[in-house]
């Protein structure tokens, strides 16, 4: 499962853990500070702003080549382009030096951080693991022109697959990041696979833009959404070239954060 779903809103699992997370420290630092009369609060939130500031920073020097043909890209963190390690090592850092400034913060902060991250990490490691179980489903769906395209024909190189629509802001804006890249990376097979619109709409807004992607296939039903278990869009699917999901992303790709996400193909 790439998201999880409240009603009609869909967010990726990822940040739904990092929540679940840090609420989690918040609610056991405040009990546990209950007795020396503390509140970790103050410090666990320096600790996640320094984490994903620094985590943001290591992101854009590792691949500051295509930020810097759009500069204004820095800041648009709708990208998902973070760096994990150096994230932690920040925030570890801060409450490090939180804690030696203040002792009477130490232990509430210290069950804070450890309840938080071990339910944050713990979160991660299965639905890492639950991901790189999944194999690609066995579905048939349609070209542009009606062909038939059997997903499990795999031509031995790793496959990513796009689940966008036409009337979807962050796929519009994608789109032309995914067409560049099946020019650049001829090793890797990109399938931008529509969810519930008919070729007419597909094609027409595909003519309207001056775009022409490889292997736009159309999903009617939204089924491989279901399969995968992504209901929000736009999601991008990272399988190796045995079919075996290897990861996912889902919201805005730049150029970067769609590298970042090739660099961990095996």
């Amino acid at each position: 499962m790439t998201s999880l779903n409240l009603g009609p809103l869909a967010i990726p699992m990822q940040h739904a853990l990092l929540y679940l997370g840090f609420f989690a420290a918040l609610l056991a630092g405040w009990v546990a500070g209950r007795k020396h009369k503390t509140n970790p609060e103050g410090a666990l939130f320096a600790m996640l702003i320094g984490g994903l500031l620094v985590a943001r920073l290591a992101f854009v020097g590792q691949y500051f080549e295509q930020y810097a043909a759009a500069p204004l890209s820095l800041v648009d963190i709708r990208d998902g382009g973070f760096l994990l390690w150096p994230g932690l090592l920040a925030a570890a850092l801060v409450g490090g030096v939180l804690a030696w400034r203040r002792p009477v913060l130490r232990q509430s902060l210290a069950i804070a951080v450890l309840v938080g991250g071990s339910l944050w990490g713990s979160g991660q490691a299965l639905v890492s693991a639950l991901e790189r179980s999944r194999q690609l489903p066995a579905l048939s769906l349609m070209d542009l022109q009606g062909n038939p395209v059997e997903l499990r024909e795999l031509d031995g190189r790793p496959l990513v697959i796009n689940l966008w629509a036409t009337w979807c802001p962050p796929c519009r804006r994608e789109m032309p990041v995914l067409v560049a890249a099946q020019k650049a990376h001829p090793d890797v097979r990109f399938m931008l696979v529509n969810q519930g619109e008919h070729a007419e709409a597909v094609s027409r807004y595909l003519t309207e833009q001056g775009l022409a992607p490889r292997e736009v296939v159309l999903d009617s039903g939204n089924r491989l959404g279901q399969a995968t278990g992504s209901f929000g869009l736009p999601t991008t699917l990272f399988y190796d070239a045995n079919g075996r999901l290897n990861h996912s992303h889902m919201g805005e790709l730049s150029s970067a954060s769609l590298e970042h996400g090739l660099r961990q193909l095996p």
